[in-house]
Parts: structure tokens; C-alpha cells; sequence
């Protein structure tokens, strides 16, 4: 029984090993935009050892799990220092979630997790679970992580158990290892989830994108990308917020749509990266999408590519929530290369590289949406005329070349 324990947990240990300093390789296909890389980089299979199992033998003579992994997905991410940073969604087994720091030299491979798990403060109503953090360093010195911090519905029957109240936790750190818990987000809106603080004061003012929305999973008669502003985060009360990226009919984003990481800024305008839900026969459908706003006004939309920016493929589709792609956290680096991290169907975390410039030219070129079939028609008849049109100056081109 010794060596088969002593065997066994080196294999794991082993495992362990090759799989987080595995390098990490960029994928064949290129769309122009943004290249995925082959490898996941955090998986359950990424947290530690000392993490799942009880290493004594005495207590553990089977080299049993004794704390499940289920999942880890929907990180935010920073660069802090020279190191790329992500704060992942951790699932257990017991469908509780919790946040742990996975730090890489390069954001693309190598990340390993610290020893212990965020240390999370709760505030007098204790949250039943959490999840989903975005991350900002704000020009007021901190970082502030937000997040959706659930409990359970009091005012339901008690026979549904499943009914949930979704709202905005908030806290902050200067180092990424003490965290001060502040009071949630007060807003309007009886749920409210995917809450995202503006990098800048706006008008002297925080400034928060949120998800206004009627029921749990639902968005009732609320939905869109919401805005609105507060004078204090220590006591964050947003009076009135308006919906700057409304729900559409017949879009990718038809069912539900909320902002994933804050905004990049860039010379141009504000990037900004959200997903969009809809409904099939096979049930929702996460994408991902792009959209840019003013460098003055922040809550005025001015380039919105139709259609979504990227999509579950091959393997990522499937998982314990299968078809979606979701992403809550981004980082632009001085060089204007810029690491998006996404989940695939609840269970895994990749990364895509692309560049401000990819992006920028991406938002300000690629057609918006006509929300017509007649419309698809009329912008892609343009894209054939107008590559007609240089196909033609070019044999012509060609043409005189060889003559003279």
C-alpha cells in the first residue's frame, strides 16, 4: 500500500508539473483579428495537488480527492508588475465558487496558482456564492475587483430553491493579497450582474457599467448594457442608469447582453468587449462581441461591428454549459498587444492574442448591423463591387506594366 501511494502521488505530482509549465502554442488558423492559442491555460487539472487531495497517508491511505474541482473559468486579469495576472472563478465540486490568483510570466503559459485561495471579506449579509470578478485599476490608486454575489431569494416559496438574488459585490486591494470588502452596488434594478467600474472618473465621479434585469436568469423588461454614475464607492448608490447597448431582435444578442472586462482606452475611443446571448432549439448561445465609445462621452456608442467577434469552436463547445464563450477579463500591454481571456462552456479558461491596432481597425471597418436580411445583402453586394473594382484596376495595372 506504501508504494502504491508513493507512486501514485508523485504520477500526480508529475502531471501536475508538465501541465503548468507546458509552453503554449499559438493556433494554425489566423482570422486577422486575433489568434487563439492551442493549449487552455487554467483548467480544474491546474490547481494545486495540495489543493484536491489530503497527502497523508495515515489519513488519506487511498489518495483520495478530498475537496473537488469541478471547473475554472470567467477570470478578470491585470498586469501587476511584470507579471500577467488572473483572478479565476474556481468551482467546486459543491457548485461554490471562490477566487484564486493564477500569476504567468508571458500570459499565454506557465500559470500557476498561489498556495492559497482568495481570502474573501463577506459584509452582514453573507454571500451563498461568487463569482465572475472583473478588475481595474482605477486613477484613484486602487484595484478594485467587482463581482456577482449571490443569495438566495427570501421572498420565494420555499419549494424553489433554485430562485436567487444577483447583485454587485465590490472590494479592493493594493497588492492583490489583502482585499477590503465594501458595500455592495445599490442600483435601481432588482438584479444586477456583470458590473463593470470605468477605469476614470467621469464628471468626478465613478462611473459603472451594469446589467440591468427583472428576474435571476431572465432579463424581464430590463436587459442592455446599462451606465450610470456615483459620487462615493465606499457607499456606491447609482440613482438613475440608462441602457447605452440595448437588447435587439433577431441579434446575437437578442436574449441578454452584459459588458465582460472594463473598457481599454485608446486614441481612438474606448474598447469595449461584452457577450451576447440568444435563444436556440439547443439552448443559449454565448458569443462575444465588440463595440467602441466615446473618449469624451464614455456612455455614447460610436462603432458596433454586426454579428459577434468570436464564437465557441471545436472543443470548446462542449462542457457543463455547453455552446458559450464568456469573458470578463483583458490586458493591454505598452506594446498594444492585448491577451483576452474567455471561458469556454463553464469549464476551462484560453487565451487570444491581438493587438489595439487589429482591434481598432476591426471595430471601425467591419459593417455594423442592418438588423435585416435585405440589409446583409446590401453590405455584403458592396464588399463584392468594391473587390471587383480592384480586381479590375489591378489587371489593368498589370496590364500597362507589361506593356511598357
Amino acid at each position: 500500500m506504501r508504494n502504491n501511494f508513493t507512486d501514485r502521488l508523485q504520477q500526480l505530482q508529475n502531471d501536475h508539473a508538465m501541465l503548468t509549465e507546458r509552453i503554449n502554442e499559438p493556433a494554425e488558423e489566423f482570422n486577422g483579428v486575433f489568434r487563439r492559442y492551442k493549449y487552455p491555460v487554467l483548467t480544474a487539472a491546474h490547481t494545486p495537488v495540495f489543493w484536491r487531495y489530503d497527502l497523508d497517508q495515515n489519513s488519506n491511505p487511498f489518495l483520495m480527492e478530498r475537496f473537488g474541482i469541478n471547473a475554472v473559468f470567467n477570470a478578470g486579469a491585470i498586469k501587476f508588475g511584470e507579471r500577467y495576472v488572473m483572478v479565476a472563478r474556481v468551482e467546486g465540486s459543491d457548485r461554490k465558487s471562490f477566487f484564486a490568483i493564477a500569476e504567468s510570466p508571458n500570459g499565454i503559459d506557465r500559470f500557476r496558482f498561489r498556495d492559497y485561495p482568495v481570502t474573501l471579506p463577506e459584509n452582514n449579509d453573507p454571500d451563498t456564492n461568487v463569482y465572475d470578478m472583473r478588475l481595474v485599476k482605477h486613477e484613484d490608486g486602487w484595484i478594485y475587483g467587482l463581482f456577482c454575489t449571490e443569495r438566495p431569494d427570501q421572498a420565494s416559496p420555499g419549494s424553489d430553491q433554485s430562485a436567487a438574488i444577483a447583485q454587485c459585490g465590490i472590494v479592493r486591494t493594493k497588492d492583490l493579497e489583502k482585499w477590503e470588502r465594501l458595500p455592495d452596488l445599490v442600483t435601481p434594478s432588482p438584479q444586477q450582474r456583470n458590473a463593470v467600474l470605468h477605469p476614470e472618473f467621469v464628471e468626478g465621479k465613478y462611473a459603472f457599467y451594469t446589467r440591468p434585469q427583472d428576474g435571476f436568469i431572465s432579463a424581464g423588461s430590463g436587459g442592455g448594457i446599462g451606465f450610470g454614475m456615483c459620487d462615493d464607492i465606499e457607499n456606491a448608490v447609482i440613482q438613475s442608469e440608462k441602457v447605452i447597448d440595448c437588447r435587439k431582435y433577431h441579434t446575437v444578442y437578442e436574449a441578454k447582453n452584459g459588458l465582460g472586462p472594463a473598457p481599454i482606452k485608446t486614441t481612438e475611443g474606448w474598447l469595449h468587449l461584452a457577450h451576447g446571448v440568444r435563444n436556440t432549439a439547443a439552448g443559449l448561445r454565448y458569443v462575444l462581441y465588440l463595440f467602441m465609445t466615446d473618449l469624451q462621452d464614455v456612455s455614447r456608442v460610436i462603432f458596433k461591428p454586426g454579428g459577434y467577434f468570436m464564437a465557441p469552436e471545436g472543443e470548446e463547445r462542449t462542457g457543463d454549459v455547453s455552446n458559450v464563450l464568456f469573458s470578463n477579463g483583458w490586458i493591454a500591454d505598452d506594446d498594444g498587444t492585448v491577451f483576452i481571456y474567455y471561458a469556454s462552456s463553464d469549464s476551462r479558461l484560453h487565451v487570444a492574442v491581438s493587438s489595439i491596432a487589429q482591434l481598432l481597425d476591426y471595430v471601425k471597418q467591419t459593417s455594423p448591423d442592418g438588423f435585416r436580411s435585405a440589409s446583409s445583402v446590401e453590405t455584403l453586394t458592396a464588399i463584392i463591387d468594391q473587390n471587383k473594382l480592384h480586381e479590375k484596376n489591378e489587371h489593368l495595372t498589370n496590364a500597362v506594366s507589361s506593356i511598357t
